[in-house]
């Protein structure tokens, strides 16, 4: 496994890892869960996504962190820095397992992951493209002090969904944390 570890009360965020995979399946599988994520895929694809992930920690040092929970050892989601090829900015994003959602894991791994993407990664604002359907998502975006910046667009092949662009600057974030 190459890359940091970070460590917040009830978590621990590091690269993903293949003991990771039956539930990042799991996750995937979940209509609800996969609905903003490409919605519902079998194995074999939700297994390209995966090493996607891998990918990036490998070749660039940034991907999205696997959670989890510190007491149990259970992978709760993904969530952490993103930035593919073409996309609309340096984005913090989230995915969470259906059993795991609802219990704050979301805001408490984002700040983690915020808090990285500024400090180690020198990023300058983050982002979140959120579907305007997607509620949860964006009440976890106010929650962590992002706002609503408007639409913005994805590159191909996701570039005929609609998004909207959430987000604050690293002014913004630091404000909000000293206050």
């Amino acid at each position: 496994m190459t890359g940091p570890v970070l460590n917040t009360e009830r978590l621990t965020l590091r690269p993903i890892a293949m003991e990771d995979f039956p539930r990042w399946a799991e996750m995937m599988a979940d209509p609800e869960a996969s609905r903003f994520l490409g919605g519902p895929q079998p194995a074999a694809t939700v297994w390209r996504g995966f090493m996607t992930m891998a990918g990036a920690w490998s070749l660039t040092g940034v991907s999205m962190f696997s959670v989890i929970e510190r007491g149990s050892g259970l992978w709760l989601g993904r969530i952490g820095p993103w930035r593919p090829e073409g996309w609309p900015g340096t984005e913090v994003g989230w995915g969470l397992h259906p059993d795991a959602q609802g219990k704050g894991y979301g805001a408490e791994a984002a700040t983690a992951a915020i808090d990285y993407a500024f400090d180690v990664l020198g990023w300058t604002d983050v982002i979140h493209c959120i579907d305007p359907d997607n509620t949860p998502s964006q009440r976890l975006a106010e929650r962590i002090g992002s706002s609503n910046l408007g639409p913005t667009r994805l590159p191909p092949p996701f570039h005929e969904l609609t998004m909207e662009r959430w987000g604050q600057s690293l002014d913004q974030w630091r404000a909000r944390r000293a206050g």
